[in-house]
């Protein structure tokens, strides 16, 4: 199968949850040794996006501005969301505006975001399957796919609409592997029935599989001792044979340090290290938790400016973990900003959310809890 990507190691550069400043601004010198570093390494596939604050901006600064424009590949993508763009041309327009952010002269991959049963009509009704052929044809992109958040059939029906289509991006991890809702499994087979090389977004869902329970990590440990629960989840995913990349939002030089000491010379799960996979999932299913990625889309339409990720993580704390009085107290300071109870139910945020999370009630749970 034409991977499209068979030059370069299989993890790819997340530019979503890149190191900030005290000020909140992206730390480009952190952010420049770290893409040095995956450079060196064996890395060339990097994935921002036009809704990622600042983060095509980063990619000029860290990436383009400092590297020849053959030594990487760069994609982003083109969002159609109700709070992102109003019509048809302004959601063409992204195109330019991230071209202008990036310098980049041309896209290597370049995706419409996000796609779901909810919001596919503004991508028919623009005209971005035609469009994205278009740009291809004039060479601004040199591939086109889409990412994906919603059921295998619904899938299965795109890609049969769209043949063409080159590739998927697609939330797996060995959490969401057999999850009624995400259904990682179910959607990777339909992309491999049709074809398409698979790029994994997710595969530590939000950071949640690099710090696991204390059950997950007692099962790793004993398999391998040496090795952090990232990597777990992160060979995981490489391991599928119709995996094209995988990507990490990696946000530090430790992270980009760890993944890189099991990627650079990647080595598919065993028999036995599968199976410890599968015992974690199992062992996970059995726990209580908010399956919140931290993907804050479903905070800047919030009328209230509640920071749900984040209360959403403090809430885990007593869910996962059982520390009921370090939540509390956590909850505190850490979220900052208008509290859960204030919440209006207006359903903004449930109608965003990739997970499809009933963010109302864990709102009204984490009042009871907490507050």
């Amino acid at each position: 199968m034409n991977k499209l990507v068979n030059d370069c190691m299989k993890l790819g550069f997340g530019l979503m949850r890149l190191p900030r400043l005290e000020d909140g601004s992206i730390d480009i010198e952190q952010t420049s040794r770290m893409t040095d570093a995956f450079l060196a390494a064996g890395g060339k596939y990097f994935d921002t996006a036009y809704v990622y604050e600042g983060s095509e901006e980063a990619a000029r600064k860290a990436l383009v501005e400092r590297h020849p424009r053959d030594s990487y590949y760069l994609a982003t993508k083109l969002n159609a969301g109700e709070g992102v763009c109003q019509n048809a041309e302004e959601a063409k327009a992204e195109l330019r505006t991230s071209l202008e952010r990036t310098g980049a002269g041309y896209f290597d991959f370049y995706l419409l975001h996000a796609l779901g049963q909810k919001n596919v009509d503004r991508y028919n009704s623009f005209g971005l399957w035609d469009f994205v052929k278009e740009i291809k044809e004039e060479g601004l992109v040199r591939h086109y796919g889409f990412s994906f958040h919603d059921s295998p059939e619904f899938l299965d029906q795109l890609l049969t609409e769209h043949p063409d289509v080159e590739f998927v991006q697609l939330q797996i991890n060995y959490a969401d592997w057999e999850d009624p809702v995400v259904q990682s499994r179910a959607c990777y087979e339909v992309a491999k029935k049709h074809g398409k090389p698979v790029v994994v977004m997710e595969p530590v869902k939000g950071g949640t599989l690099a710090d696991p329970p204390q059950v997950l990590k007692d099962i790793f440990e004993k398999e391998l001792p040496d090795a952090s629960p990232a990597s777990w989840a992160i060979r995981f995913v490489a391991s599928l044979d119709n995996v094209m990349m995988v990507l990490s939002g990696m946000s530090s030089m430790e992270q980009m340090e760890d993944n890189l000491s099991y990627m650079k010379d990647f080595a598919p799960l065993s028999a036995s290290e599968a199976a410890a996979v599968t015992a974690a999932r199992e062992a996970l299913d059995r726990i209580d938790k908010i399956a919140c990625t931290s993907c804050h889309y479903c905070t800047p339409g919030c009328p209230v400016g509640i920071h749900i990720p984040e209360i959403f993580s403090v809430m885990n704390l007593y869910k996962m973990y059982g520390m009921l009085e370090r939540a509390r107290r956590d909850y505190g300071w850490r979220p900052g900003g208008p509290r859960a109870s204030e919440c209006i139910q207006c359903g903004q945020c449930e109608g965003i959310c990739p997970q499809h999370l009933p963010v109302i009630s864990y709102l009204q749970e984490v009042a009871e809890t907490l507050e």
